[in-house]
């Protein structure tokens, strides 16, 4: 899975960075679906915000974002939050039979 750490309106360290990528890829082993994971930090007023948005295959897009005082810990409550929607049974693509068998 390819993963894209960014930032807006402000810096983040390496260490933030690289700690990033291993969220990502931690929530990439809950589904065999993952394509591709994105990391956007903002700062917005006195609030650190984390974005998470993972592409499954199909097209769908599942998204998290989460505020706190710094940015680490935005980044795991919006772990939290997409670690949830990916354990949902909703969440996991269900593959189709054919209604008529084969000949």
């Amino acid at each position: 899975m390819k993963v894209t750490v960014s930032a807006r309106h402000c810096t983040i360290t390496d260490t933030l960075r690289e700690r990033a990528r291993t969220v990502m890829q931690r929530l990439d082993q809950l589904t065999p679906f993952a394509q591709e994971g994105r990391v956007v930090f903002d700062n917005e007023s006195l609030q650190q915000t984390a974005e998470l948005r993972l592409r499954l295959s199909g097209g769908k897009v599942m998204i998290a974002r989460a505020e706190a005082v710094d940015h680490r810990t935005a980044l795991d409550r919006a772990e939290a939050k997409l670690r949830r929607q990916l354990e949902r049974p909703a969440a996991k693509p269900t593959r189709k039979r054919r209604s008529t068998p084969k000949p």
